[in-house]
């Protein structure tokens, strides 16, 4: 599996695999292996050395193997922290969309990005032929919530109509067996991505755009209590949502 971390890392902190390997002193196509294979790790004061440039800490580049960390549940839950959801790489969102088995939720004002990036409208009619189960929650553009999120993010205008081209998208699924779309106009405090078990929470921060806002990375465990307490404010919003017709 690929260090999505390193790779996250360089590109948060703009370093190439060239300028890492001459600032470290080694190949580039070394730099390309530790990237590629998270299993491939450099010696310790090499790892020292990349976060020193990357602006990080070796662990967070390298973890310890879990019987070297603590096996407290609530702290496992979190896999990674991402400094904002741009910095998620497109290998990580296609791999988790793609990789969906059974359910997929998610909880935005738009997220057309899914769209119009990762290709979501024929993966869910693909895997929804295949049983997987779709909850989409997007906003309704006339509600109080969306129309003030735009001017605190200074595009008044610009969040309805990416809301509006996001439900035009949706609509094509909508009414699919497993796949469900609801409007709401409740206060976005955090989207939600939903993976079978992994969990993205893309908080927000006032006057900040989407992307720019840091974003956790959880995976559920029968002891943890952090994807639960978010999944369950899914749950209460979907609750109170309206249902998008269907044809």
């Amino acid at each position: 599996m690929a260090n999505d971390r390193l790779r996250t890392a360089m590109i948060a902190a703009g370093v190439t695999a060239e300028t890492l390997a001459t600032k470290v002193g080694v190949d580039p196509k070394t730099v390309e292996r530790w990237i590629g294979n998270e299993t491939r790790k450099p010696h310790r004061k090499t790892q020292q050395q990349v976060a020193k440039v990357l602006g990080t800490r070796d662990i967070d580049l390298w973890p310890a193997p879990s019987t070297e960390l603590p096996t407290n549940g609530l702290e496992s839950e979190l896999v990674y922290l991402y400094p904002s959801r741009s910095s998620i790489t497109g290998v990580t969102w296609e791999r988790l969309i793609n990789g969906v088995r059974q359910q997929m939720d998610v909880l935005v004002f738009s997220g057309a990005f899914l769209v119009e990036q990762y290709n979501l409208v024929p993966i869910i009619r693909d895997k929804a032929a295949q049983g997987v189960r779709f909850r989409l929650l997007v906003g309704d553009e006339t509600s109080p919530a969306v129309i003030q999120r735009a001017v605190d993010e200074g595009t008044p205008g610009g969040l309805e109509g990416r809301v509006q081209m996001m439900r035009r998208y949706l609509a094509d699924v909508a009414g699919l067996d497993g796949v469900e779309v609801r409007t709401h106009g409740t206060i976005l405090y955090n989207s939600l991505y939903r993976f079978d078990d992994d969990l993205l929470v893309n908080g927000h921060a006032h006057g900040g755009l989407a992307g720019q806002n840091p974003v956790m990375h959880l995976r559920r465990l029968p002891t943890g209590q952090m994807w639960q307490h978010y999944m369950r404010s899914f749950e209460r919003v979907w609750e109170q949502a309206t249902p998008e017709p269907t044809s």
